[in-house]
């Protein structure tokens, strides 16, 4: 954490260093993965159904069977893991606070060290190490270290649940999509919809991640047409052997 985010002052009071951020960020992208794999799954199930059958109330079981299936999934996998994240955290984080406690002197030449090694000059490594650690030393060294900021740890509710409604919008759109429009148009328009949105889901994650727009749209563009081809695929071969 630079001198200046230690103290009061804002210098750049128009750039995101407000408190939160990073877990925001956190369940932010989780929320448009699961809404990008709300789209696709759903997409490529009820366009194989549909394939296979015209019959509305099995397109409409299976979407929601998969949309249901797919949310519990969502949620339980990014509880898992950002729960495994945020333990590690944790146990870094009383790692780093043991160490303060038994051997300041040594943190603090460590603390020195490493903004030594950013470029600051001994003495004026030093004076930082010092300043920042009689402010506070416990959070000096968890940024400085660990890269964490213990008021700002990974939370798995956060993670799962914004996994878990995003890949339920996400699921609606197909699911809608192929039960709107007349039966001849279903496909079609559901692979219209379906594209459009991977377009704004791709273009909102490149956006989060500072990544390149058009690579991570046309990915998962491609992504979810060779989804949704495949299992249309199936479909019509159920559908024609009558399995």
């Amino acid at each position: 954490m630079s001198v200046d985010a230690q103290t009061n002052g804002e210098p750049h009071p128009h750039e995101p260093h407000t408190e939160g951020l990073a877990s925001r960020l956190n369940w932010l992208r989780a929320g448009v993965l699961g809404a990008n794999d709300g789209i696709v799954s759903t997409a490529g199930l009820v366009v194989g159904v549909a394939a296979a059958t015209t019959d509305s109330s099995a397109i409409l079981t299976a979407g929601i069977a998969g949309l249901t299936a797919g949310a519990i999934s969502m949620a339980a996998g990014e509880y898992v893991s950002v729960s495994t994240q945020r333990d590690s955290e944790k146990a870094l984080l009383s790692k780093e606070k043991r160490e303060l406690t038994e051997e300041p002197d040594f943190e603090l030449a460590e603390l020195a060290q490493i903004y030594e090694g950013k470029g600051l000059s001994p003495a004026t490594a030093r004076q930082v190490a010092t300043e920042l650690t009689a402010h506070d030393a416990f959070r000096a060294h968890a940024d400085a270290e660990l890269g964490l900021n213990p008021t700002e740890l990974t939370n798995p509710w956060h993670a799962a649940i914004s996994s878990a409604l995003a890949f339920t919008l996400g699921a609606l759109l197909p699911l809608l999509a192929i039960l709107l429009p007349p039966v001849s148009w279903r496909i079609p328009v559901t692979f219209a919809a379906v594209l459009v949105a991977l377009a704004i889901t791709g273009t909102v994650s490149a956006r989060l991640g500072g990544g390149n727009t058009a690579r991570a749209v046309l990915r998962v563009v491609i992504g979810g047409a060779l989804a949704m081809a495949v299992t249309y695929g199936i479909g019509q071969l159920a559908g024609v052997s009558g399995l």
